[in-house]
């Protein structure tokens, strides 16, 4: 599947694919493209399937589509290898991606992801949930996750803005991803993954803590390193973003 795009910065630039959460768009990376490009790099941005700009897809989607897509995506840009930051479920895009086709990546940062996330119960659930009740129910929760209270006391307006972007994705789509991490388990693939990989946590991520995701996935990647993010919670790249950045473009800089 075509997936939309935004690509800023250098056209000889070192390749940046951001990737991002269910329930958002690529404005979710916002705080870090002028940063990247000020670097020198080229950022591609996209919209995962049934998510912002992109279609909403026939049925249901797996990992293996979701990677797919990317790869789609870099032979459509003529791109041979990218740096790749994921996010939640860009996160397991990119472990994805490093297992089964570590060819295409130059390294990877896996941020507030899991290998393996929740049980299959719960997601099939959330997605019914999207089909049944509507985003509204879907994004009211999500909120309450991807950020700390402090923070959305403190940013009213950003909170009614990231509210509506889960609100306005496409039930289907959202609940096509769902299954995608339902079906998921990308923990016998980790030791495999070849390419200097990064993990970011939040401190106060109720979705993937640190303890039994992040830490998971550092200790199972050959030479991965796990960096803890205090006061941020799952979009620890929007409610920190200045130590996101830095921790990212060191990462992109050494490997």
């Amino acid at each position: 599947m075509q997936v939309h795009s935004v690509v800023d910065g250098p056209a000889d630039g070192d390749v940046v694919v951001l990737s991002g959460s269910i329930g958002s768009n690529l404005t979710m990376w916002e705080p870090q493209v002028e940063p990247l490009v000020r670097e020198g790099y080229r950022v591609v941005r996209y919209d995962h399937r049934g998510h912002g700009r992109t279609a909403v897809p026939d049925g249901d989607a797996t990992m293996a589509d979701l990677g797919g897509d990317v790869l789609e995506l870099f032979d459509t840009l003529g791109v041979d290898r990218a740096h790749f930051v994921g996010l939640s479920l860009g996160g397991m895009t990119g472990m994805w991606l490093a297992t089964y086709a570590p060819e295409r990546l130059r390294s990877l940062v896996l941020c507030c992801t899991s290998a393996k996330l929740g049980t299959p119960e719960s997601w099939f659930e959330r997605g019914r949930t999207a089909r049944e009740q509507g985003m509204t129910a879907i994004a009211d929760g999500s909120i309450e996750r991807w950020f700390t209270p402090d923070w959305l006391a403190s940013h009213p307006q950003e909170r009614r803005e990231y509210h509506h972007m889960t609100a306005a994705t496409p039930a289907g789509g959202y609940a096509a991803c769902c299954h995608a991490i339902a079906t998921m388990d990308l923990l016998d693939g980790l030791p495999s993954i070849p390419v200097p990989t990064l993990v970011i946590a939040g401190a106060d991520d109720p979705a993937t803590p640190p303890e039994g995701h992040g830490d998971v996935i550092a200790g199972a990647v050959p030479d991965a390193r796990l960096e803890v993010v205090p006061g941020a919670a799952h979009l620890g790249n929007v409610e920190q973003p200045e130590r996101f950045t830095e921790l990212i473009t060191t990462h992109l800089a050494k490997a």
